[in-house]
Formats: C-alpha cells, sequence, structure tokens
C-alpha cells in the first residue's frame, strides 16, 4: 500500500485547534499521510497565546534532514515561521531536499490577534520564501501588511493579489473570511494566478474559528499532494472547511477549534 504524503512546517498549539495539530488531523481526514517540522512551541488555548518558544534554526534543518532524507513529499504546507533563522533554514531545505506543491500560509498573527511573524521578516518573506511556493494564503489583514494598500472591495483584493503575484511569482490566494464588502452569508475567496478567479461559498455564523487558515492551508496542500491543479486544490479545501465550520464544534472558554474529521465531498 502506498499513500501520498504531506509534510507540515509549522508551530504547535497546545491546545490543537491550529498548527502542527491542526494539520495533522486535517491531512489524516482529507487521506494522506503527515509529516511534521517543528518551528516553534507555543502554550495557548482558545483564550489567546500565553508564549511562544521558537526552534532553534539548527534544529529545524535536523527534522527536515531527518523526514526528507528518509520519507517521499508531495506536498509542503509552512505555517508559523517565528524568525529570520526558521525562514532560511526552511528555505534551505526547499532547495536542498526539491521540495514542490509547497503552500504557504503566512501566519502573522492568532486568531486572538497575537503577534507572531516579527515586522522585519516581511521582506525576508517576499523575496525568499513566496518565490520558492506554488500558493500563498493571506488573509486580507495579511495581505494588507504585505503590500501595504487597504482592501476595501473586491477590486482592492485583485490589486493586491496582483501586486504579489507580479512581484513573488506564486499563485494567491486571498481569504476572504474577514472581509466586509461581500453580501451577508457569502464568504468569497479570491485566487490569483494571472486571473482572478472569485470562489464563493457560504458564510456560517460560528465564532469558533481558531485553526481555520493552518486547517485551509493543510487542504489544499493535501489535494496537491492527490494531484488536483491549484485551483482545483482550493476549491476543495475551502468545500472541507466549510463543512468544518458548519459542524459547530463547541470547546473551550473562547474561540473554539474546528471539526476536522470531516470529508471534502
Amino acid at each position: 500500500m502506498k499513500q501520498r504524503t504531506v509534510l507540515t512546517i509549522a508551530g504547535s498549539d497546545s491546545s490543537g485547534g491550529a498548527g502542527i495539530q491542526a494539520d495533522l488531523k486535517t491531512m489524516e481526514a482529507l487521506g494522506v499521510y503527515g509529516m511534521s517540522v517543528i518551528t516553534a512551541l507555543t502554550a495557548q488555548n482558545t483564550l489567546g497565546v500565553r508564549g511562544i518558544s521558537p526552534v532553534e534554526k539548527s534544529f529545524i534543518s535536523l527534522q527536515l534532514e531527518a523526514v526528507c532524507s528518509d520519507m517521499p513529499v508531495d506536498a509542503v504546507k509552512i505555517g508559523m515561521l517565528p524568525d529570520i533563522g526558521a525562514m532560511e533554514a526552511v528555505a534551505k531545505g526547499i532547495d536542498k531536499f526539491g521540495l514542490t506543491n509547497v503552500v504557504l500560509d503566512p501566519v502573522l498573527s492568532s486568531t486572538s490577534g497575537t503577534e507572531f511573524t516579527k515586522e522585519n521578516t516581511y521582506e525576508y518573506l517576499k523575496k525568499e520564501l513566496f518565490p520558492r511556493c506554488l500558493i500563498i494564503t493571506p488573509n486580507i489583514r495579511e495581505a494588507q501588511i504585505l503590500t501595504g494598500s487597504d482592501i476595501n472591495s473586491r477590486k482592492n483584493a485583485e490589486e493586491a493579489a496582483a501586486h504579489i503575484y507580479e512581484s513573488c511569482g506564486c499563485n494567491v490566494l486571498i481569504k476572504g473570511g474577514h472581509s466586509s464588502f461581500d453580501q451577508i452569508g457569502v464568504s468569497a475567496d479570491l485566487f490569483y494566478n494571472s486571473d482572478a478567479i472569485w470562489i464563493e461559498g457560504r458564510r456560517y455564523e460560528n465564532p469558533n474559528t481558531h485553526g481555520t487558515g493552518c486547517t485551509l492551508s493543510s487542504a489544499i496542500a493535501s489535494g496537491l499532494a492527490m494531484g488536483l491543479e491549484p485551483v482545483n486544490a482550493v476549491i476543495q479545501a475551502k468545500k472541507y472547511i466549510e463543512k468544518c465550520i458548519a459542524a459547530g464544534l463547541e470547546l473551550g472558554h473562547g474561540r473554539g477549534p474546528l471539526y476536522h474529521s470531516m470529508r471534502a465531498n
């Protein structure tokens, strides 16, 4: 028996709703074999992040070496990279092991608002990591930070996505979950790969959305590992995350996690 594989490179979430834990749950649900490289330990729960302990650059490299020298890697999901050292280790690992189908979720802050990646690392992301990726998946706030522009309409979103695509050479998915300019009840994401493709879905009134970005990017990577074209991997991933949100799981005293044990179809 052979199984498609996805490597997640991200931080650990002690409450299990985001990061490495959410990634591996998503991969299991979508039928691929998940592997991990941990970039940071976090002490967090549904109420917020209490502390972050970055993993040393050399140990990130050692984890990459251990996994990639032994296991096949059909796709990669990259999440929280807490500092330049982590980014350098990952960029070097992508080149050294010829990693493809790379999906990067530029995790600049948590759902509760805690800042992760430092501002002085944004340029490294754009110049060194984005060009090594097939797809990046910023939300609206992250896209605004990365482009220095306001996004108040679909036209603004298309302009921001085009700017990233043309300057960094990667496909862009701007997630619309935080948008205020779409119709009530509609959640629209923009996929840009020289053309703008709006992917609409249903917006669920569920406050428990901890780990949605991690889950979506992992689902996209899982689809790529299974041989889907990028836009189809995005469409499948959006269907999956909608089901995870719609399930209405209630855990914890704050912004709770998703229910990951769903299927895309």
